[in-house]
């Protein structure tokens, strides 16, 4: 029986871990964030003071304005420059690369991606980060901050154009980096996979347990879900690296991992008659994940035909969603689809 690849994270260099920062009580009602500690980080590239704490928060208090973090926004910033760079190094960013950056925050990432000589189109739905982005970075052809919910945002209408222009008439693809709020990992995931035409590859901060159940659960585990079937269709997942949670400010109650996304075009994809269709079989078998799938997927044919399907691709009549793996899956659905 095949089963999802499980890839084992690979080793790479330690992330920076500063000291944790002492304890930040909130902002008195109408008062400025105030410092209470530093953490070292690599000096600045030119866009603004280097990104530790202190730098951080007089970002966000710049121009007389005082911002707390969101939590409702998933805002939680980066305070170190050496992880931003690590997350450039893993998507491979270089000079020409056309970047979708999302919730670019205090620019910090933005200040390593463009330093690599990347063009970078930054997505901000807060329009107080946004607005700090544009102040921090200034008038450059680069950068183009755009204030807007990702998870609306028109893709194709944006980056094409701009992909037209610097492929000199040869297919060029963008890139997505970012540190990730982590409320909206699994939308931003499920948006930006299937777009291959547009995208080559994909690197996300996200919640360090989110990073490795979508690059390693396997088949039979209680971590394996149809998110996982999905990302294997669209993409070849990698975990790269955790990050402690003492780098980000305020600190979050978990750790963060990072994760790489091969993502394919299209001809790379499974066959299926129909992606729509096949992700609506995956979906419903685990609908009742404990279910045999006799049962779980029997609203599309008969009981009978769901066992001589299984049979057919040499698995047992009374298999559950979460035996097959993948592969498994897109035979059964070519099957059914005969029926």
């Amino acid at each position: 029986m095949l089963g999802l690849t499980s890839l084992s994270p690979r080793p790479a260099r330690p992330s920076p871990s500063p000291a944790t920062p002492p304890h930040r009580r909130p902002p008195p009602p109408g008062g400025r964030i105030r410092p209470t500690s530093a953490v070292s980080t690599a000096p600045s590239d030119g866009g603004g003071a280097a990104d530790d704490y202190h730098s951080t928060i007089r970002s966000l208090n710049s121009h007389g304005r005082r911002h707390v973090p969101r939590k409702s926004l998933g805002q939680n910033y980066m305070l170190n420059a050496r992880v931003n760079e690590e997350l450039v190094a893993a998507a491979g960013v270089e000079e020409g690369d056309v970047v979708l950056e999302i919730g670019p925050g205090t620019g910090s990432l933005t200040a390593a991606l463009l330093a690599a000589g990347a063009t970078v189109v930054a997505v901000e739905k807060d329009k107080h980060m946004a607005t700090l982005v544009r102040d921090r970075f200034g008038s450059t052809e680069q950068l183009k901050v755009i204030e807007e919910d990702i998870t609306k945002f028109h893709v194709h209408s944006h980056f094409l154009p701009i992909l037209e222009e610097k492929s000199r008439g040869k297919k060029k693809y963008a890139k997505v980096v970012s540190n990730l709020p982590f409320n909206v990992s699994t939308e931003v995931v499920k948006q930006i996979l299937p777009m291959g035409d547009v995208f080559s590859v994909m690197v996300l901060m996200l919640q360090d347990e989110a990073a490795l159940r979508l690059a390693n659960a396997s088949i039979q585990t209680p971590e394996y879900r149809p998110i996982n079937v999905f990302v294997n269709f669209y993409s070849e997942p990698e975990y790269k690296f955790k990050v402690e949670r003492a780098n980000f400010f305020p600190q979050p109650t978990v750790d963060g991992g990072v994760i790489r996304f091969k993502i394919k075009d299209a001809g790379e994809y499974p066959p299926v008659s129909s992606n729509k269709s096949f992700f609506s079989m995956v979906n419903s078998a685990f609908n009742g994940k404990r279910k045999m799938l006799r049962k779980s997927l029997q609203h599309l044919c008969s009981s009978a035909d769901i066992e001589a399907a299984l049979t057919n691709i040499d698995l047992p009549p009374t298999a559950r969603p979460s035996e097959l793996g993948m592969d498994d899956f897109v035979r059964l659905h070519n099957h059914l689809g005969k029926v």
